[in-house]
């Protein structure tokens, strides 16, 4: 795999401490290069999104526009795309273009008539640029479709659908999703599939702290103030959310929201500061947060037990990742709450003194 690398790659892999592949990436490479449909299932955290792009991208012609089309389920997901595509696109020559609901059309127009080779979005936008012959789905030559489960989810699945109508008949699908939950009856015949499972995420510990419902804003302003505290924390309504963070902020706590109204840039602002330690607590909710990778996250918060063993896995995947260490912190109200935690992960307590945290044991 490596030696198909050209020697810009090689640099930036050794720049990068990049020194061995995940076996996500090692098996999906061969099949993606030599034009197969693929579909790849692999946990969170696992590399996936160069699993796909480094075969992907070594097939582009430069100079040839529109090739290669990455659709991802919301905005987030597709910048954090755009940015590792465009890190390892640039060293071969090829240009990368970004299209997002919410950002300027017009501009994006502008963006198609300097030829990208590579198209990355979200459905609904992609699909406005097809209709408006911006867009030549008879130019595309493979269609990526990250986070596949959560493309297919009732307030994406028509655009997928609409685009695939325009799709040329002879051209490479990838699929790519952390959990297999994904109906056969979707995918394209002769669909190999290739599934990562059993990867260890004995680098993530569990706990959970018992609070009263009215004290958890509380809980969460004192852990803002441990010493090298910081966390995304995770709430299952907008309104909750909402609360906190004028709660938190009214208390001087660093502490911002990711909510779906916030716009695109101000948006890519926010995790920017958050990935440079300039905010304490990230808050968000489990659409906007689906897909978010920040390097060396320390800990995730579940303000509120999440509703199951598939979203506590996923909110807990973003730490951790590629084998760092990383906790989960869970608040428990009552003892339901804390019984079905159990079902989803080996937990201890923890209890908080004096700015610090110690287990309860």
């Amino acid at each position: 795999m490596k030696e198909q690398f050209p020697q810009t790659w090689k640099d930036q892999l050794e720049t990068l401490g990049f020194d061995a592949f995940t076996e996500i990436q090692e098996q999906i490479f061969s099949p993606i290069y030599e034009g197969e449909n693929v579909l790849g299932i692999s946990p969170t955290g696992t590399g996936k999104t160069l699993a796909y792009l480094f075969p992907s991208l070594l097939k582009l012609k430069p100079k040839k526009a529109q090739q290669l089309l990455i659709l991802a389920p919301n905005t987030e997901l597709a910048g954090q795309i755009f940015d590792v595509t465009k890190q390892w696109a640039d060293p071969l020559g090829l240009q990368t273009q970004l299209f997002l609901s919410g950002s300027s059309q017009k501009r994006q127009i502008e963006r198609l008539k300097k030829g990208p080779e590579i198209l990355v979005g979200t459905p609904g936008r992609i699909f406005e640029l097809i209709k408006l012959k911006k867009i030549k789905m008879m130019n595309v030559e493979t269609i990526i479709l990250d986070e596949f489960d959560q493309l297919l989810s009732d307030s994406q699945y028509h655009f997928v659908d609409k685009i695939n109508h325009y799709v040329p008949r002879d051209h490479q699908y990838i699929y790519m999703s952390a959990t297999a939950k994904v109906d056969p009856d979707q995918l394209e015949e002769n669909t190999l599939r290739v599934t990562v499972d059993g990867v260890s995420l004995d680098n993530i510990q569990h706990f959970y702290m018992q609070v009263d419902k009215r004290d958890k804003v509380e809980l969460l302003r004192k852990l803002a103030y441990v010493e090298d505290f910081r966390g995304l924390a995770f709430f299952n309504s907008l309104s909750d959310l909402g609360s906190a963070e004028e709660k938190l902020q009214y208390r001087g706590v660093e502490a911002v929201s990711l909510a779906s109204d916030v716009n695109v840039k101000y948006r890519k602002v926010i995790l920017e500061r958050f990935k440079d330690h300039q905010l304490t607590l990230l808050l968000a909710t489990d659409l906007v947060a689906r897909g978010i990778d920040i390097e060396h996250l320390e800990c995730v918060i579940n303000y509120d037990i999440p509703r199951d063993v598939e979203t506590y896995t996923h909110r807990a995947g973003r730490t951790g990742r590629m084998g760092r260490d990383g906790y989960v912190i869970t608040f428990i109200t009552h003892s339901e709450e804390l019984k079905s935690l159990k079902k989803y992960a080996s937990v201890r307590e923890l209890v908080l003194k004096n700015s610090e945290l110690f287990l309860n044991e």
